[in-house]
């Protein structure tokens, strides 16, 4: 029923349809395309992980060669970033013009075709230089769109329910991404250092912290979309259980993610870690997201937003701090 709704409301005219062809016009609505939080997360994890293969397992190699191999494993990563999030927009054009109006299929700046050549053509090119670079790299694209492409396409389309949502979000971006961008950082830097399924445990905290922080944005995200949920029968946790119930939860989770890594460091299971670094960072911004909370209000959508934009910067902030971490415990 959903798909129908979508594809009887998919053409909106184009407001940019009586202006001459912009270049400058185009690329800022590609840029709005490919939501540009995601590109920034996946930006920062894949630099992240380069810089943890580099320190953990080979300090004394080149730092041209591991900028010249984030730059080569960066490039199908923002390509299959775009393929993942385009499809989930042409999917859901008329949701979006109620929850997203200003997006570029919602407002009609992009066509559905474009969108279509875009997801298509990015997610080809991601495939192919993906598999340029090795079986580890491949695996690891291919997987996130896969994943990404059931989250969005029916008849599947697992963003309905709550758990496979969720599940999908931090399945790619906690489990997949970590994993597999640093086994193959790794691999690239000094294959004979270690199997490959061996892990150490600094990367396997930095997983468990974006498995965990990852749930929390994925039912926060649907807060400031309820209403648009609620009308296209797209049962979210919000949907079932309200938006304060779903706020406090993702409060106790983000919660949860600080305490464990502040855990995990004063234990001393992270011997590469500066821990003084790790612990007062990390209990700073959790105090820090106490009291950005305690400034929500729930009836306003601004308000939902700017806090959904916030934990999305702690998110990023994450893989600034702990590849720091690792570097200052050398």
């Amino acid at each position: 029923m959903v798909r129908d709704r979508v594809t009887r409301g998919q053409a909106q005219p184009s407001h940019t349809a009586n202006h001459p062809f912009s270049w400058r016009r185009w690329l800022r609505a590609l840029w709005a395309f490919s939501r540009p939080h995601t590109i920034v997360g996946t930006t920062l994890s894949v630099g992240a992980l380069g810089v943890m293969a580099w320190v953990l397992v080979a300090p004394g190699g080149s730092p041209l060669a591991l900028l010249g191999a984030m730059a080569a494993a960066l490039v199908p990563s923002l390509c299959a970033n775009v393929y993942i999030v385009g499809l989930n927009q042409l999917t859901d054009i008329a949701i979006d013009r109620i929850n997203k109006p200003h997006l570029p299929l919602a407002s009609g700046v992009f066509s559905v075709s474009m969108g279509r050549w875009i997801v298509a053509a990015l997610g080809g090119v991601a495939l192919v230089l993906a598999a340029l670079q090795g079986a580890i790299l491949w695996t690891t694209v291919a997987l996130s769109m896969a994943i990404g492409t059931v989250y969005s396409v029916p008849p599947l389309r697992l963003k309905r329910f709550p758990f496979w949502a969720a599940l999908c979000i931090f399945g790619v971006r906690g489990v997949i991404v970590n994993l597999g961008f640093f086994t193959h950082f790794r691999q690239g830097l000094k294959p004979e250092s270690m199997p490959w399924h061996s892990i150490p445990p600094e990367v396997w905290a930095l997983t468990v912290f974006v498995v965990v922080f990852s749930f929390a944005i994925a039912i926060f995200k649907d807060i400031p979309d309820l209403e648009g949920d609620r009308r296209f029968q797209v049962r979210t946790l919000t949907v079932r259980l309200g938006p304060r119930f779903v706020f406090r939860l993702s409060l106790w989770v983000l919660t949860l993610c600080y305490g464990l890594m502040v855990g995990l460091t004063l234990l001393g299971l992270l011997p590469s870690v500066q821990p003084l670094f790790l612990v007062v960072t990390h209990g700073g911004l959790w105090g820090l997201l106490g009291w950005m909370s305690r400034r929500v209000n729930l009836q306003e959508k601004s308000h939902i937003s700017r806090f959904y934009q916030f934990i999305w910067r702690l998110f990023f902030l994450e893989y600034l701090l702990f590849p720091l971490a690792c570097l200052m415990g050398q």
